[in-house]
C-alpha cells in the first residue's frame, strides 16, 4: 500500500501533519510534484496525480489537504480511476466562492463542480475553519458522496492549528483503512501518539 500525498497551496512545511505522516508514519508514501505549489494550475496539478497514481501498482491511498482535496476530487471524476485506487482522505477542502479564497492566485480552482467520487472517501473538517464553514463542508460531503467528520475548533487544520502529529487524524485514517480492509502499523501509530505533547485542536 502506497500513500500519495496532495497538499494545498504553498505545499505542506515540514511541521504540517502531513509532512510529519510522510516521513515518520506512512510507509511508503510518495507527494505529488508539480510545477509549482505557489500558483497552482489544474491541469498542471491533475498531471502531478496522474503521474503518482501511475508510479506505483500498489495500492494507493490519497491523504489530501486543503486545495488538494478539489485537486483530487477533479482528477477522480474526469475519468474512472485505475483499480489499485482505493481510498480518499479528504481533510479541510476550502469554499472557492468564499471571500477568503485566493482567487487571484487559483483562477482554474474557483469555479469546479463537485460531483460524487467514484471510489471510498473520508471528509475531515473543522467547524471553525477560516477557508470552509460549516455549512459549505455538509454540502461539499453531500456533493462528493463521502461520509463527513466535522472537528470542533481545528482551525484550518493546518500547521498554525498547532497539531503536531495530528493523533486524531491518525486514528481517523485507521479507523477508515479497517473499513477497506486495509491496515497500517498500529504499533507506530501508538508511537507517535504517545509521543505527542501539542493539544489535538486549536
Amino acid at each position: 500500500m502506497t500513500f500519495v500525498i496532495i497538499p494545498g497551496l504553498d505545499g505542506s512545511d515540514e511541521h504540517h501533519w502531513q509532512s510529519l505522516w510522510e516521513h515518520d508514519w506512512l510507509t511508503p508514501a510518495i507527494r505529488i510534484q508539480p510545477s509549482s505549489w505557489t500558483t497552482p494550475d489544474l491541469t498542471d496539478w491533475s498531471a502531478a496525480i496522474t503521474r503518482a497514481a501511475e508510479s506505483t501498482p500498489d495500492t494507493i491511498i490519497f491523504i489530501t489537504h486543503s486545495l488538494g482535496c478539489h485537486a483530487l476530487s477533479h482528477w477522480l471524476t474526469q475519468s474512472p480511476p485505475p483499480p489499485h485506487i482505493r481510498g480518499a482522505f479528504l481533510v479541510a477542502p476550502p469554499d472557492p466562492q468564499s471571500p477568503t479564497f485566493p482567487a487571484d492566485r487559483l483562477p482554474t480552482f474557483t469555479s469546479l463542480p463537485a460531483a460524487p467520487l467514484p471510489i471510498p472517501s473520508l471528509l475531515i473538517t473543522s467547524t471553525n475553519d477560516p477557508y470552509c464553514t460549516p455549512t459549505t463542508a455538509t454540502h461539499l460531503a453531500q456533493a462528493w458522496s463521502t461520509p463527513h467528520i466535522p472537528l470542533p475548533n481545528h482551525g484550518h487544520i493546518n500547521t498554525p492549528s498547532n497539531l503536531a502529529t495530528w493523533p486524531t487524524g491518525q486514528f481517523l485514517l485507521t479507523a477508515f483503512l479497517a473499513g477497506l480492509n486495509l491496515d497500517v502499523d498500529a504499533a507506530k501509530l501508538s508511537l507517535q501518539a504517545s509521543n505527542h505533547t501539542t493539544p489535538d485542536r486549536e
